[in-house]
């Protein structure tokens, strides 16, 4: 018996290794269709749970505010001090420009009456309104501002010809993206200024008449210094040359483009008109 337990446990014992070769060298699936139906099923053996993220600390809090604030509130404390006192007086003199422009333009009223020199002095001349483009008949005209002078030329007084200023200034302003102010306005200003405090005699209407008549003086003798004339400038004579703006093609009007003059008398050139570095006049007194 003995021999026999021995033979079978040796049969067993070589069968039992056949079995391990044979699950070794097996499919998977094979091997779970060859499973026993009566084994119990193995438990499964659970997952380790996720370890849990440190939380960020102190300093990446601050740089991910940070990198989300934009603007302002990206600026230092004193940078957001100095940026809101920019905007506020920013917002300040947009608010008091329109407020001065908008008394500029509007009817007589308590403030205009109180407060109208201030508001002149705030307008004029760079912000300068009017309602010439939109009255009922706009300008039509071109007005040119013309010169001409007396010249002693070494004791011989010889009379240039017309010399056209505005025609100067057009010139100027022309293919100019930043055309001058001065070139602009000063001249056709000053025209206005004396035609509206003169009658139609040349005779000024008061102390602004007078003062109208000084000025304009005084720029066209600043034009001349550009001029050579060749001597000594004794008389001036001003004159505006007005023509209408013709008719386009397409249209039927009848406009008359002819010039009309309106001369001036003769000016004698005093110390008076020679401001501003001018030396181009005598130092005599009187007009005529």
């Amino acid at each position: 018996m003995e021999s026999y337990d021995e033979q079978r446990g040796g049969t067993r014992w070589a069968a039992g290794d056949l079995n391990a070769d044979a699950a070794d060298a097996a499919d998977p699936a094979e091997l779970a269709e060859l499973a026993d139906p009566a084994d119990p099923p193995r438990p499964a053996v659970p997952a380790e749970p996720p370890v849990p993220a440190e939380p960020p600390g102190p300093a990446a809090v601050e740089a991910s505010a940070d990198a989300s604030r934009s603007g302002i509130a990206a600026l230092s404390l004193p940078g957001q001090v100095v940026a809101g006192v920019a905007l506020a007086a920013i917002g300040f003199l947009a608010c008091y420009h329109l407020a001065m422009v908008f008394l500029h333009v509007a009817p007589a009223n308590t403030v205009t009456k109180e407060h109208g020199e201030a508001v002149n002095d705030w307008v004029m001349p760079e912000f300068e309104q009017n309602w010439k483009l939109f009255a009922p008949n706009p300008l039509q005209q071109n007005i040119a501002v013309q010169v001409r002078a007396e010249v002693n030329r070494g004791g011989a007084r010889g009379t240039t010809p017309w010399i056209d200023l505005s025609a100067e200034d057009g010139a100027a302003i022309r293919g100019n993206p930043f055309p001058s102010h001065v070139h602009q306005n000063e001249l056709r200003r000053a025209w206005d200024f004396y035609v509206n405090w003169h009658g139609e005699g040349n005779e000024p209407n008061g102390l602004r008449g007078q003062l109208s008549e000084r000025y304009i003086r005084r720029i066209v003798l600043m034009r001349l210094e550009e001029h050579d004339l060749g001597g000594k400038i004794e008389r001036i004579q001003v004159r505006s040359a007005t023509t209408g703006v013709p008719a386009p093609p397409w249209s039927d009007e009848k406009i008359d483009t002819r010039p009309y003059h309106r001369v001036l008398p003769w000016w004698t050139v005093t110390a008076a008109d020679l401001a501003g570095g001018v030396s181009g006049g005598s130092t005599e007194e009187g007009a005529r």
